[in-house]
């Protein structure tokens, strides 16, 4: 018996990909479950190749609303499995995280997508360190095909809220036509801003814009909130764009978003690092040349000639990781 929405979006939580393997499989696909909450859908031997979908939910614990659009669309193929154009891998990121209802257990998930984390002090003992190889392996698998398209969306909610309600942030090193398609698709995917980041800090698309040739983006839809009390009618275009693109294999594209770029990155180098606004300013905050930004020992981080603005700015973070970024609009 066909599973609910709302069992989809369980068993999505749960890590539990048990019913819509079997479904997938009865229809001819080839399917495979490397790790708990990783599921891999292809063509049968012998199809033409196509292009290889990642999408990534839950890499943060109680950011559920990405996990529960998915859940929905999820629920759609399973009742016409033969639609999905695109060879397709599900991650649900960190499964302890979300059954915790926290944002991690031990480290953020999302620092811990390098093959090397010497200079990382304790992470590589932690839960989260495990999980990130578990997923890196399974990636690898799947991204094996030597002439499929290859993309890679990891969806996300913000901890606090936006000037921009839909942001994404895209590799900067990403090739030029790549990114193209890739912004286009974004557009019509109703993100309204981009940005351009050069550095990786470990994320999970970067991860996979750099080993694999990915064309990767982390989304961010709106603000952390629990399972099951999302409004995911704000969120209709993307989950429209999504399903567009999974059964035809081709990313429809539009206008690309407004287009910003990394200046500063705000590393917090010990425990006296503190901003110079509270927790209540909104990502994209706008501040003007010369203001303070940040202090920390023997630094501080200021504002330079253009006016900047601040995103995701967090001074609870381990020292020696990425407390915030400060960008500049390129248009």
């Amino acid at each position: 018996m066909k599973q609910s929405a709302e069992e989809t979006i369980t068993a999505l939580a749960t890590g539990d990909f048990t019913d819509l393997a079997d479904t997938f499989a009865n229809a001819g696909m080839s399917v495979r479950v490397p790790s708990r909450g990783v599921l891999q859908i292809s063509a049968s031997a012998g199809m033409r190749a196509r292009p290889r979908i990642l999408l990534s939910v839950g890499v943060h614990g109680d950011e559920t609303a990405p996990l529960e659009m998915l859940g929905h669309i999820l629920h759609e193929f399973a009742g016409a499995p033969r639609r999905l154009g695109v060879d397709l891998m599900i991650v649900v990121g960190n499964l302890a995280a979300i059954a915790a209802g926290k944002r991690y257990i031990d480290a953020d998930l999302n620092r811990l997508f390098r093959i090397e984390r010497s200079d990382r002090g304790d992470l590589q003992g932690t839960a989260e360190a495990e999980r990130a190889d578990q997923i890196m392996r399974a990636t690898a698998s799947f991204f094996s095909a030597p002439d499929a398209d290859k993309w890679h969306l990891d969806l996300h909610t913000a901890i606090r809220a936006s000037h921009y309600s839909t942001f994404a942030v895209v590799p900067a090193g990403m090739p030029e036509r790549n990114r193209d398609v890739l912004l286009g698709w974004l557009g019509k995917a109703a993100i309204e801003a981009v940005i351009l980041s050069p550095s990786s800090a470990g994320t999970f698309s970067a991860y996979t814009a750099e080993r694999h040739g990915a064309s990767s983006a982390t989304l961010e839809l709106g603000q952390v909130a629990a399972l099951g009390s999302n409004d995911l009618s704000r969120f209709a275009d993307t989950a429209d764009a999504l399903k567009h693109f999974l059964s035809s294999g081709i990313p429809d594209r539009a206008s690309a978003p407004a287009i910003f770029r990394v200046k500063q990155e705000l590393i917090k180098s010990s425990d006296a690092f503190s901003m110079s606004f509270d927790q209540n300013t909104k990502n994209f905050t706008p501040l003007q040349p010369g203001e303070l930004i940040a202090r920390d020992t023997n630094i501080e981080y200021k504002v330079g000639n253009a006016t900047e603005y601040v995103v995701f700015p967090n001074p609870g973070v381990r020292a020696g990781f990425r407390a915030g970024l400060m960008v500049v609009r390129e248009s």
